[in-house]
């Protein structure tokens, strides 16, 4: 794939995505998360450039959105989308969802869609959800006990490149083998001429360790499962409870990561634990060692009583003698006693064994001292013994592990991906669940949305009123204030949005036709002026003669030539009169009608002017009503469901009958005769304006 050949990706973003694994295999999944671990590519770019090259793979133009409006809705469904997305990777993925006029991506989506809305949303699989995100490469690794070392300088340069992990000496000769021995735990020596070398310490010769450095740097995998230690339990437990097909083997994974620290150290070894208590505690215990014995002498020579021959004592001043001679003179078996006590309990303390616990009891020589002194070489020797042993069981361990796990390690980055693709899934099954809906179907002329129920309107979703509603052609959407037209015009928008996502929609059953684009006018603040007025019949010309163009803010930038795939265009427009002076809105609209009726297009116009537009147009416009049932308690009752041919009442006219009913009970005839007469007339002239 020329990934420069993506709208929106030039030169330095190819070069950036061509440093990916699979470049090509994330672009055609819309795998977000990995687009954005390419250098210099955050997530939101990355959702960009997947959804860009959805769009070139199906020929897209991505103008479905033609409207502030439409791109609006959109927005708003991408949030109830998301907001039932548990990762951000689900979150960002959903972004790659777009509505399109193009029967291929439609129908691709719905698939997926079809797929989604089957899986039941389980607590569990939700709960493991919130700990999956992606998987991280550890690339600061660095192991201070063990070194590489050779006689060639050829190898030493290969050697540093491939193993960054490991210190690498060059040395000349077994001395300096000896001498690197010293230093490290463990000394890998590349040379086969060092077989058989006699020399102190752990040296492994090991010609062909560059050929498989997982033997000689078992942290290079474990660092990356240890780094990932959480995720990848999360995405093993998403498996499990969604019985998921794995990639890999669950129950061994989660196995070797028990076994895991944080850290990347192997846990649940006694020996190594053992190795490292004694490790850490030896100052400790020779320090309780000494006192115990310390403590045995003084108690035994404060109890002692002494008796010296003169010659003996003179033979001892000559000689220049202390406490020790007389020690070893007098108290021989008592200091014996007490230095094997401190000698076992440095043994059992630190738990040692065999040559740990034979060094350990030379820590305190024979002869007689008082305090007890320890050796000050045989201290240190007994320390490195103990760390080394410590780090040749750790590095023992951690072979192992990393044997067990280095194999599962691109099947766990396909577990993580499964379980943040299904977490896409799940919350498409979500919102599918939270709203009702249905997959629509396409067909036919218009739309028809049957108990269709809107999720923006500040009522409980449950609480909505069902709305049906079907319009084939052009069509007047007439009503009351704050009856709900606007929030139907909303509902629509919002149903063909999804549906031309291939997503379900809130209804019990909908059709609708498939469009190229979705222009949706949202209603005026007011007057505009004349510059304004005049942009505004610029794009209804456009829109009725086919001639104008334009897009999603995103589409804008990254679509590059490419024409749309011929369709039809859903217009809705919400009290366009409010744009000038009633008389005149009423001819502009007629004309808009008109034009877009040429087309045959399908329009859904709300306005208060239903009954003028009617009249001064040249064609006859279907007209609807929101029709309101009466008022009670200052308050509208409203059927919601426009009604077919019905130009609806106006709360004006809703008042006046109102106050006309309630004069004809009142109990001053003569006023009630005259009040009666007034709101009579009233209502004759709108019966008179509604039967033009």
């Amino acid at each position: 794939m020329d990934l420069e050949s993506i709208p929106g990706v030039g030169a330095k973003t190819a070069a950036a995505l061509a440093e990916l694994d699979d470049p090509e295999r994330a672009l055609e999944t819309g795998d977000v998360a990995t687009l954005a671990s390419a250098p210099g590519i955050p997530k939101g770019r990355g959702a960009r450039i997947a959804r860009a090259a959805i769009r070139r793979s199906h020929d897209d133009p991505g103008t479905f959105l033609a409207t502030d409006r439409a791109r609006e809705l959109y927005r708003v469904v991408l949030s109830l989308l998301q907001e039932r997305a548990v990762t951000d990777y689900g979150q960002k993925r959903l972004e790659t969802f777009y509505p399109s006029g193009v029967t291929s991506r439609i129908e691709e989506v719905r698939e997926f869609a079809e797929r989604a809305i089957a899986r039941e949303p389980d607590p569990a699989v939700l709960d493991a959800l919130a700990g999956v995100s992606r998987l991280s490469a550890p690339t600061d690794v660095t192991v201070r006990d063990r070194c590489l070392a050779t006689t060639d300088a050829e190898t030493y340069s290969a050697a540093r490149e491939q193993v960054p992990e490991l210190s690498v000496e060059l040395i000349e000769d077994a001395r300096d083998l000896a001498e690197l021995a010293r230093g490290y735990a463990t000394v890998i020596a590349l040379d086969e001429a060092f077989a058989g070398v006699d020399v102190e310490g752990d040296v492994k010769v090991v010609p062909d360790a560059l050929e498989n450095p997982q033997e000689i740097v078992p942290e290079r995998t474990l660092s990356f499962f240890a780094a990932n230690r959480d995720p990848l339990r999360a995405a093993a437990a998403v498996a499990r409870h969604a019985d998921l097909d794995s990639p890999c083997d669950v129950g061994a994974l989660e196995d070797g990561l028990e076994r895991l620290d944080s850290d990347g150290s192997v846990a649940g070894d006694a020996e190594l634990d053992r190795l490292t208590n004694a490790a850490a505690d030896l100052e400790d215990a020779l320090s309780i060692a000494e006192n115990l014995a310390d403590d045995e002498l003084r108690e035994v020579i404060a109890e002692s009583e002494v008796r010296i021959e003169g010659g003996d004592l003179l033979s001892l001043v000559e000689r220049g003698a202390g406490v020790d001679s007389l020690l070893a003179r007098e108290l021989e078996a008592e200091y014996a006693d007490a230095i094997e006590a401190a000698r076992k309990h440095l043994v059992d303390a630190l738990d040692l064994q065999d040559e740990e616990a034979d060094r350990a009891r030379r820590v305190f020589d024979d002869e007689p001292t008082y305090p007890v002194e320890r050796d000050s070489e045989v201290v240190p020797r007994l320390r490195e013994t103990l760390e080394a042993a410590r780090d040749r069981r750790a590095t023992e361990l951690k072979r192992e592990l990393a044997a067990d796990l280095a194999g599962l390690r691109r099947d766990c980055e396909s577990l993580v991906r499964d379980a943040l693709e299904l977490d896409v899934s799940l919350a498409i099954s979500r919102f599918d669940r939270d709203f009702a809906c249905t997959m629509p179907t396409f067909g036919g002329s218009g739309f028809s949305i049957e108990g269709g129920r809107s999720p923006l309107l500040d009522v409980p979703f449950e609480e909505s009123d069902p709305i049906d509603y079907a319009v084939s052609g052009v069509t007047l959407l007439s009503g009351v204030n704050s009856g709900g037209k606007t929030s139907t015009l909303d509902l629509v928008g919002l149903c063909v949005i999804l549906a031309h996502m291939g997503l379900p929609v809130p209804a019990s059953e909908a059709r609708f036709e498939r469009v190229s684009q979705l222009y949706y006018q949202a209603k005026s603040q007011g007057t505009l002026d004349a510059g304004a007025l005049e942009h505004t019949l610029q794009e209804f010309a456009g829109l009725a003669t086919g001639s104008g163009s334009s897009g999603d803010d995103d589409d804008r930038r990254e679509v590059d030539g490419g024409s749309d795939e011929e369709g039809k265009k859903l217009v809705l427009v919400d009290e366009l009169e409010s744009i000038t002076e009633p008389g005149a809105s009423a001819v502009i609209i007629a004309g808009i009608l008109e034009a877009l009726s040429e087309r045959e297009a399908t329009a859904v116009f709300v306005s208060h002017l239903a009954g003028e537009i009617r009249e001064v147009a040249e064609f006859p416009i279907a007209v609807d009503g929101i029709e309101a049932v009466g008022l009670v308690d200052g308050e509208l009752e409203v059927d919601r469901s426009p009604e077919k041919g019905l130009l609806a009442r106006s709360t004006p006219e809703l008042i006046v009958e109102k106050l006309a009913g309630e004069t004809d009970g009142a109990s001053d005839s003569e006023t009630s005769d005259h009040d009666t007469d007034f709101y009579d007339r009233l209502l004759e002239k709108f019966d008179t304006r509604e039967s033009r």
